[in-house]
């Protein structure tokens, strides 16, 4: 998919990226970290997502709020956190069907914390698990979201990205998905996936009294 990526300074210093598919490739600088969060372009992801029945739009009413390119900051961060979860545990991809999620030895990729615990679809998770082709990789794309999730870890639970047994890691893989598909180089992956685990999983306050 073809790719223009223009940058402008808006109010209160916050960057805005403007997406234009029909013009020529360009490499991708600074694709998504602006000092304000993580770029995400999310398009009509969420419609998408509702039509699947990936989620029942009674139960998670926010997903309406997220169209086109977001800026997920920390006022935002559980809702964007829940959107990518669902992104991720729906759009069809290798990780999910032939990588950790299901080694036998785990009884099935239903028994885990992000898809068990995925409960805001129609149905159950499992019938929308790597079901749905909401976006499609490239051969080169799909490598460097293997190679990146391969690498990138999460503080809950320490597993990384590759094995996306929980809400976190289900997230994150979306989210690589999502800019690799935009055509980010696997050091901009890299420098996205820090960012958003710091909004995740903001550094607990140090200092003062303790009980």
């Amino acid at each position: 998919m073809n790719l223009k990526i223009a940058a402008n300074i808006v109010a209160l210093g916050m960057i805005a990226f403007t997406l234009d598919y029909a013009s020529p490739p360009k490499v991708i600088e600074q694709l998504s970290v602006v000092s304000t969060g993580v770029v995400i372009p999310w398009g009509d992801l969420s419609a998408k997502l509702v039509e699947a029945g990936v989620v029942d739009e009674t139960k998670f009413r926010e997903l309406s709020q997220l169209q086109g390119n977001i800026v997920m900051n920390e006022g935002n961060a559980h809702v964007m956190l829940n959107g990518l979860w669902a992104f991720g545990l729906a759009n069809k991809n290798d990780i999910l069907e032939h990588g950790p999620m299901m080694d036998r030895k785990y009884g099935g990729a239903g028994n885990f914390a992000s898809t068990g615990g995925w409960t805001l679809a129609q149905g159950s998770a499992m019938d929308h698990y790597s079901m749905h082709k909401m976006i499609t990789l490239t051969p080169e794309q799909q490598k460097k979201v293997e190679n990146t999730s391969k690498n990138i870890f999460r503080p809950c639970c320490k597993n990384s990205t590759y094995f996306p047994d929980c809400n976190h890691g289900m997230a994150m893989l979306g989210l690589l998905e999502l800019l690799a598909k935009q055509g980010a180089t696997e050091e901009e992956l890299y420098q996205v996936a820090e960012k958003a685990n710091t909004l995740w999983f903001p550094p607990k306050p140090t200092g003062g009294c303790s009980v």
